[in-house]
C-alpha cells in the first residue's frame, strides 16, 4: 500500500517537479561520489538520471555492458552495424557501444528529453563522431510538456537504413497510438534483413489477474488489450496483452521472432531470467 501511495503521488507531479526532486534527493550522494573520485566521464550524476535506476558510475557502466551483451546475443550485433537507439536517454546503452562499434559502424539515437541529449552530445558525441544524438521535442506526460505528438512523428532517417533497432524501457512509457506509429516507422527504416529489439511489460490470460490485482508493480486499469498503471499519467507505465502486441506489429508488417519473459511478473523470481522487463525481438514480415 505504501509503494502504491508513493507511486500515485509521484505521478501526480509535473515532469519538472519530478526532475527537481530527483536532483535534490541524490545531491548528497553525487557530492560524495565526486569527493571519492567515483565518477566516470560518460556517466551523469545520479540526480540527472531521469530513467532507470539512478546508479553510481560503476553500476551504470555494468548496466550498459549488460545491455550490450543482450544485443550481441539476441540480435547478432556486429561492430560495423548501423544501429538506432530509440529513447537514447543519457547514453546508458551508448556508452558500452562506444567500445564495440568500429569506425565503419554508426550509432543514431534520439530522445524527447533535451537534457539527456545535450549530455550525450557533449560527453559521448564529442569523442565519437560516428555517434549522433538528436533531440525530438515530442509530448510525453511523464517527461515533458511539448506539444508535438509522437503518433505523427516521422523518424529523421532514410528508408531501410538500420541493421539493428533497439529500445530499452521506451514502449513501457508511451501511449497506444504513439507505439503503433513507432512500429510503422521501425518497419520503414529497418533493413529487410534487420532486427528490432525492444522491452515491454507483457501479460497473457494466465498472468493478468496477478499483474492487475496482486503484484506490487500492478496495472489495475483495463483498456482494450492493454493495461495502465495510472489513468492520469498514461505514459507512466503500460502493459500489453501478448496477443494485442502481436496484432499491432502485424498491422505494420512486422512479426515476432522471439519473446524472452522478464521477471517483473514472477510470483517467485526466476533466477534464469536475464531481464526485469520482457524482451521482444521482431522483424519485417
Amino acid at each position: 500500500m505504501k509503494k502504491k501511495s508513493l507511486r500515485k503521488f509521484w505521478y501526480s507531479l509535473s515532469s519538472d517537479q519530478r526532475f527537481l526532486i530527483r536532483y535534490i534527493y541524490y545531491l548528497p550522494l553525487d557530492i560524495y561520489d565526486k569527493l571519492r573520485g567515483k565518477r566516470h566521464k560518460f556517466v551523469p550524476p545520479r540526480g540527472h538520471i531521469y530513467t532507470g535506476s539512478p546508479a553510481g558510475s560503476e553500476a551504470y557502466i555494468q548496466q550498459s555492458t549488460h545491455q550490450l551483451a543482450l544485443l550481441k546475443k539476441e540480435t547478432n550485433l556486429k561492430p560495423d552495424d548501423i544501429v538506432l537507439d530509440i529513447g537514447s536517454g543519457i547514453g546508458r546503452t551508448a556508452i558500452a557501444l562506444t567500445e564495440y562499434l568500429n569506425s565503419e559502424g554508426k550509432y543514431e539515437g534520439f530522445d524527447v528529453v533535451k537534457k539527456g541529449v545535450d549530455w550525450c552530445i557533449k560527453k559521448i558525441g564529442k569523442e565519437y563522431p560516428n555517434f549522433k544524438f538528436t533531440y525530438i521535442p515530442l509530448f510525453n506526460d511523464l517527461y515533458n510538456n511539448s506539444t508535438l505528438k509522437a503518433e505523427n512523428f516521422i523518424f529523421p532517417y532514410e528508408d531501410a537504413y538500420f541493421d539493428v533497432i533497439f529500445s530499452f524501457s521506451v514502449f513501457t512509457h508511451m501511449q497506444i497510438d504513439e507505439i503503433q506509429n513507432y512500429f510503422k516507422e521501425i518497419n520503414r527504416v529497418l533493413k529487410p534483413n534487420g532486427l528490432a529489439f525492444s522491452t515491454f511489460f507483457l501479460y497473457d490470460n494466465e498472468s493478468e489477474t496477478f499483474i492487475s490485482e496482486v503484484n506490487d508493480f500492478k496495472f489495475p486499469i483495463l483498456k482494450e488489450g492493454y493495461r495502465l498503471m495510472d489513468e492520469r499519467v498514461k505514459s507512466g507505465n503500460i502493459a500489453f496483452h501478448k496477443e494485442k502486441l502481436s496484432n499491432m506489429l502485424q498491422k505494420e508488417k512486422l512479426s515476432i521472432v522471439k519473446i524472452l519473459d522478464g521477471f517483473w511478473k514472477d510470483k517467485i523470481k526466476d533466477s534464469y531470467k536475464i531481464e526485469y522487463q520482457d524482451i521482444v525481438l521482431f522483424k519485417k514480415t
